[in-house]
């Protein structure tokens, strides 16, 4: 059986490098596009901001923080994106499986093949190692029948066991600032409302401006915190549920194989 060469899932595979250019081009934005002195009172950052961007410049320190964690999960969502387009392959995963099955109730090993070759992706790759490995089989004739269906169900999970790993990459740490993005905001909001408090002990007019300071340190780190995560959650759920449709097409083409080979040998 002839086969063409496999398309292997492509993505990023040191997420550390994305992180840190996020977390460069975060400090950047926070430096010098949110802390312009343009956007404070007598162009002095120390006094009120007089549009959104100064006012996210008072949420302090933590902003450029979670916006790396912001700036990751969309750089990791869009990488994501395009690995997994690539793992799916050409055109429909549900028509793809629907043809293989008919091929191979047909007994058309060649045409499964073919639209194998035609597919790529992660489940055309499954499909072909398993049926050269039907081949192998059909060609065996010093094993039993159980042997071989054997045979051919290892291949099968071997198969799957080596492209799933591509699929699930940088999935982890989307997980994780799922929860991290959120308690990152919550940081921000105890020390922006430490320092509110700390200004009305201190008392006097002299300390309104500490006091707002505080107060929209809280609400920014609040706000970006929330977006963050709910970002995060979102991102994970949609490729884990996209990965949970392929791992079916290829768990449904595997039975099929594995189902004609027991019935006709």
């Amino acid at each position: 059986m002839e086969t063409t060469k496999k398309t292997q899932v492509v993505g990023i595979k040191n997420a550390g490098i994305v992180i840190i250019c996020c977390l460069v081009i975060a400090v950047c934005i926070f430096q010098f596009l949110l802390g312009n002195p343009s956007n404070f009172m007598n162009n002095d950052p120390n006094n009120h901001p007089l549009n959104m961007l100064g006012t996210i410049y008072k949420g302090g320190i933590i902003v450029p923080i979670i916006q790396t964690l912001l700036l990751t999960v969309l750089a990791l969502s869009i990488e994501r994106y395009f690995a997994l387009r690539s793992a799916f392959g050409k055109g429909s995963l549900s028509k793809f499986v629907a043809n293989i099955k008919d091929a191979l109730a047909a007994g058309d090993m060649k045409k499964a093949q073919e639209i194998c070759d035609k597919q790529h992706g992660s489940v055309a790759n499954v499909v072909t190692s398993t049926l050269r490995k039907y081949e192998e089989m059909e060609k065996n004739t010093s094993l039993p029948k159980e042997q071989k269906l054997l045979a051919i169900q290892k291949e099968l999970e071997e198969a799957t066991a080596l492209e799933m790993p591509m699929m699930q990459q940088n999935l982890p740490i989307i997980a994780t600032i799922t929860t991290l993005g959120t308690l990152m905001g919550l940081l921000g909001t105890v020390i922006g409302m430490i320092r509110s408090f700390a200004a009305l002990s201190a008392g006097g007019g002299a300390d309104s401006m500490a006091l707002s300071q505080g107060i929209s340190e809280a609400l920014i780190n609040t706000a970006f915190g929330i977006l963050t995560g709910a970002l995060a959650v979102i991102s994970y759920n949609y490729y884990t549920n996209k990965i949970d449709k392929l791992t079916y097409g290829l768990d449904e083409v595997g039975f099929s194989i594995v189902q004609t080979f027991a019935a006709t040998h």
